[in-house]
């Protein structure tokens, strides 16, 4: 079920107001956009727009017999495809259940909207089946498509669609944001939430709603630990069982990318974050070919993760513990 948006998200009010105030609308859509930005927000909410009686400039009406069918889920003009399972590729039945539905006349006897998300996750026959209906479109009938990597797209698929690019809002606008979302939370805490997310307001809030603070100091501790020699990679690789792989990886390529500043004199002093103190003491021990030789060997087995490669979780955290630290000990 697509969520149910109303209105945009507030940093991306500017591009609602130019899609809002157009006569005519492309056939196909392309948002796209950094993790976290509100990219598939929007899409709900133009979608709902796209498809409502009575639209007006902010959003739908949320009133009329259309809103009222899609707030319920059962709006039988409105189609979603993803993936059967997160993470899995967008087979060629899902793209053929698409064309099929696009061909129909419209029940509601108004629009018809197809959202299809992430579409970067479509594997080749489903891509190529795709083109089709972007090549002979149907009248009153628009597709939305949603990537947080447009690269992986078919560049056909790209030039047939109106890109929009839905970026993030600057520091004080999503502290405002998350402070109305997360009220309970503390100022350091939501701090902490928008560093690990990159600035990405909705990507804070998950990580909230995945308890990453708490797992992040067990991480820092752990990390801390192993570099004083009190404890070993695999009895730490052991602890964080229950941390999820993809956090691992963003705060560790997060730490090589601030490590590699401090190395090459782009910033004076770490950036004040939990870390300061180990990547200020590890920065001053490390050659730059060896910091590039370890940033090399963890995105290439990021590459591995994001491409749902079978990872044994164990030893893949053995070994990439055990090379962090030999960072610390090299001089």
């Amino acid at each position: 079920m697509l969520e149910q948006a109303r209105t945009p998200l507030p940093w991306h009010e500017p591009l609602w107001a130019a899609l809002a105030a157009q006569q005519q609308f492309a056939h196909a859509y392309l948002f796209c956009g950094p993790a976290g930005a509100g990219k598939r927000h929007f899409a709900a909410a133009f979608a709902g727009w796209l498809m409502c009686d009575q639209p007006g400039p902010q959003g739908p009406c949320q009133q009329c017999r259309s809103c009222l069918l899609r707030q319920a889920g059962s709006h039988p003009d409105l189609l979603l495809i993803e993936p059967e399972e997160e993470g899995k590729a967008i087979r060629v039945d899902a793209i053929r259940q698409l064309v099929g539905f696009i061909s129909q006349t419209a029940q509601q006897g108004g629009r018809k909207v197809v959202v299809l998300h992430p579409a970067e996750a479509m594997n080749q026959n489903a891509a190529n089946a795709l083109l089709k209906s972007l090549e002979e479109p149907t009248a009153e009938t628009y597709l939305l498509l949603i990537s947080g990597q447009p690269s992986r797209l078919l560049p056909t698929i790209r030039s047939r669609c109106r890109v929009q690019p839905l970026g993030l809002p600057g520091l004080q606008q999503a502290r405002d944001w998350l402070g109305a979302e997360l009220p309970d939370v503390d100022d350091n805490q939501r701090t902490l939430l928008l560093q690990m997310a990159m600035g990405a307001p909705l990507r804070a809030l998950d990580l909230h709603q995945q308890g990453a603070v708490a797992h992040r100091e067990k991480v820092v501790e752990g990390v801390k630990a192993l570099l004083k020699g009190q404890i070993s990679a695999p009895r730490l690789a052991e602890q964080w069982n229950s941390i999820a792989l993809d956090l691992l990886l963003d705060w560790f390529a997060a730490w090589t990318l601030e490590l590699l500043k401090l190395n090459q004199g782009a910033q004076e002093a770490a950036s004040g974050t939990d870390m300061d103190k180990v990547l200020g003491y590890l920065a001053s021990r490390i050659q730059a070919s060896e910091l590039l030789d370890w940033q090399d060997w963890l995105l290439q087995h990021r590459r591995q993760f994001d491409n749902k490669a079978n990872l044994n979780r164990q030893l893949f955290l053995e070994k990439l513990l055990a090379r962090w630290k030999m960072l610390a000990e090299r001089r």
